[in-house]
Parts: structure tokens; C-alpha cells; sequence
């Protein structure tokens, strides 16, 4: 039997997701794949080249035949950190233009979702690499996501600099009232016979390492690592999360971001 092939970006929120299969009891039942860019993963998944990718949600609207693996996420309900706008002071209506970091497209979308349908305008867009002093150097705010926007969030980095930041789950959240859901693993397969539900659940038991790993790169304690990691981020999406996952694919097809609304089937698990 053919070992099966996932994917999923390195940042540190995907890392409770994953751990099973680097170090717990999943451990050589997959050959898995990380890159720094979640929209990676989608490739790797449209192409054929994986079984099962965490990606994001926006890739159920592009990807022939995908089918989400429920119950499993990477979402937030209040505030998530590490989406977000920053300025160098700005606020939000003082926004002309923005330098979009293009790893994942949920968060790139998000942000247009945000502007066009909330804020009633349209600044210019420039896709970026993410350097957060480059972004801004080129536009008046820049869309940063994953460990780098959690740096800024979380005033670690930025070497003095005085950015204001802006937390997509929390602009969301304040004109919906919905949480949020970023990425969900999906699958063109009808069936998988990966337990992901339980790989998610045997991470989330081992926060302390996974806080002890990722803290020091990114700048912050063990502790607000892992209050980032169980605070911040929902691994198992509620209604709410559901609810606003439906409304962001509802105006992503409103806007063109996308081309055409398609319906969300659910892969089963094969026992």
C-alpha cells in the first residue's frame, strides 16, 4: 500500500496539526511536506502530488473535485494575531494602498472582502514579498500573515517602529459577528483513511512543546506562545466559524474573487 502524501505550511499555528505525524503516533504512516506558504499546499493538492493538504478555505472554489475534511481547522473566533493590516500609524481610512503578502489566499481575499464590502473602498494592491519594511516602503499598509504578522502583533519585532496593527478576525468579527476559518484540510479523494481529527487532538495534548519550539524563533515566551496557540487559534470549528466560513466564500463569489460560488462537500473517513 502506497504511504499517503500530505501538506501543510510550517507556520507555528499549523504545528498542532502536524505534530502527530513529525513525532507522536502518526509518525512514517505519511510523508508530509511543509512550506512557508499555505497557498503551496493548494498547489501541491490541485496538481495531484498529495492526498490530503491543509489549505486555505478559498481553495474549495478553484480546486476541481476537493472535498474538506471536517471538523479539523485553522480559524480563530475573536482575534487571530497573525493576519493582519499594519501601518506605520495610519488608519484603516487613511488606507490608499496595499502591499498584499500572496501566501495564502484566504487572507488576501479577506482583505478585499473587508475593504470593498465594509469599508466601501477600493485601494490600489501590490503583491509582496514579506518584509514588512519593503511593504511599507512601497504602499500605506501591508497585509503580513503567519509567525512574521505574529512578531509585529505581539510587538517583538519591528525594531522600534511604530505600527499600528489591525487583526482580520477582529474587523470580521465586529461587522459580521462570526468567527473565522482560515485554512481546513481538504482532499479529492471521496475518502481518506487518515485520522485527522485525532492527529489535531494529540498536538493540541502536546502545547507545551510545540510552544517551547516555535517561541524563541519568533520572539515571544513559551507562555504567550501557547496562550497564541489555545487562545487564539480554534482547531475545531463551532457554528459561528462555520457560519462566517459560508458568508466569506458568499462574498468572495460577490466580488469576483473567485469564479463561481461552489457548494462544500465533506470527505468521509475510511475505517
Amino acid at each position: 500500500m502506497n504511504t499517503p502524501r500530505i501538506s501543510a505550511s510550517s507556520y507555528s499555528n499549523t504545528a498542532p496539526l502536524v505534530w502527530s505525524f513529525l513525532y507522536g503516533r502518526g509518525r512514517g504512516s505519511v510523508e508530509i511536506i511543509l512550506d512557508n506558504a499555505p497557498a503551496r499546499s493548494a498547489e501541491l493538492l490541485a496538481e495531484g502530488r498529495v492526498d490530503a493538504a491543509l489549505v486555505p478555505v478559498i481553495a474549495s472554489q478553484f480546486i476541481e473535485g476537493v472535498r474538506l475534511v471536517p471538523g479539523v481547522c485553522v480559524g480563530a473566533k475573536e482575534s487571530v494575531r497573525s493576519v493582519c493590516i499594519v501601518t506605520n500609524g495610519q488608519e484603516l481610512d487613511d488606507i490608499r494602498s496595499i502591499s498584499l503578502d500572496v501566501s495564502s489566499r484566504t487572507s488576501v481575499a479577506l482583505t478585499k472582502i473587508i475593504f470593498r464590502e465594509f469599508l466601501g473602498r477600493e485601494p490600489e494592491w501590490h503583491d509582496a514579498p514579506p518584509d514588512i519594511s519593503a511593504m511599507l516602503a512601497a504602499s500605506d499598509a501591508a497585509l503580513l500573515i503567519g509567525d512574521p504578522a505574529l512578531a509585529i502583533s505581539s510587538g517583538v519585532a519591528g525594531g522600534g517602529q511604530n505600527y499600528r496593527v489591525f487583526d482580520l478576525v477582529e474587523l470580521w468579527k465586529m461587522h459580521t459577528g462570526l468567527g473565522f476559518v482560515f485554512a481546513m484540510w481538504m482532499t479529492r479523494h471521496e475518502r481518506l483513511s487518515l485520522d485527522l481529527a485525532a492527529a489535531r487532538d494529540e498536538g493540541l495534548a502536546h502545547l507545551d512543546e510545540i510552544a517551547a519550539n516555535y517561541a524563541g524563533d519568533i520572539g515571544l515566551s513559551i507562555e504567550a506562545m501557547k496562550t497564541y496557540l489555545s487562545s487564539n487559534i480554534s482547531y475545531t470549528p463551532d457554528s459561528g466559524m462555520l457560519q462566517g466560513m459560508e458568508l466569506y466564500l458568499d462574498l468572495a463569489a460577490r466580488h469576483h474573487l473567485t469564479p463561481e460560488r461552489r457548494g462544500i462537500v465533506a470527505a468521509g473517513l475510511q475505517r
